[in-house]
């Protein structure tokens, strides 16, 4: 695949980059310049991102990073099969646990939401940092979601993480999935003000609690485009009206 030439390689991280070291130096740059492609395009573009990772897997199967880089294009893409193969290939690698959650997501994808909470009950899961417990909570939540145990999705996330009013960079998913969860249990009220708080959390736009809330004030957006048109619309109409003469008063 053709890789753009303001792409050097050196775009990568520095553990990444020290971990291509043991590839030969035209090797290690060829597998940089892949793995930054999948990282620019992952979000925009997440077939192409797939793409370069098969590239990257096909030049460097043995290293951790391009194997978790290919889990990540493949979960991107919804191949959670493919995606869990390679998350676990990258832990054995590594024997790090930070891909627990995305591992046990991927178990939620294929229709395993009991493995996922199987996952969330593990030992690993006191390994992970802060934000890779909150992320297992949201994929232990969304695993009782899928079983219809709307009730104990929502005790899920009741933690000290929801109830601080300290902003970190997974506070407005997680106050998210809070009023999602509420509002799918019939309780509006509650949602909307978690919703709410949401919105204050989410300074970059990562959900879209502000269109929820008001979806439920009831707040209607209209395209800017299409209402233009319907301007225009009527306003060539009134046009041919002006053109033709008024039926009214007509006489033959």
């Amino acid at each position: 695949m053709p890789i753009p030439e303001d792409v050097t390689g050196d775009e990568i991280d520095k553990d990444v980059r020290q971990e291509l070291q043991s590839l030969p130096k035209t090797l290690a740059e060829d597998v940089a310049k892949n793995l930054v492609m999948v990282a620019r395009l992952i979000d925009e573009d997440p077939e192409g991102a797939y793409g370069y990772s098969k590239v990257a897997l096909r030049l460097a199967s043995r290293v951790a990073a391009v194997r978790e880089a290919a889990g990540f294009a493949a979960y991107a893409n919804q191949k959670y099969a493919e995606a869990l193969a390679e998350f676990r290939a990258a832990r054995r690698m590594t024997g790090n646990v930070d891909l627990w959650p995305l591992m046990a997501d991927c178990e939620r994808g294929l229709g395993r939401p009991e493995k996922a909470l199987d996952m969330a009950g593990a030992a690993e899961v006191h390994k992970l940092d802060k934000a890779g417990q909150v992320e297992m909570r949201l994929v232990a939540a969304g695993a009782r979601r899928d079983m219809g145990q709307l009730d104990a999705a929502i005790v899920t996330l009741q933690s000290p993480e929801l109830a601080s009013n300290a902003v970190q960079p997974w506070t407005a998913r997680l106050r998210y999935a809070y009023a999602d969860a509420l509002l799918a249990a019939g309780r509006q009220g509650e949602a909307r003000e978690w919703f709410a708080k949401a919105v204050e959390a989410d300074k970059d736009g990562s959900t879209d609690a502000s269109d929820r809330l008001a979806e439920l004030d009831g707040v209607e957006f209209v395209d800017a485009l299409d209402e233009n048109e319907g301007k225009n619309e009527d306003a060539t109409g009134e046009e041919q009206q002006t053109e033709g003469g008024s039926d009214e008063g007509h006489v033959e």
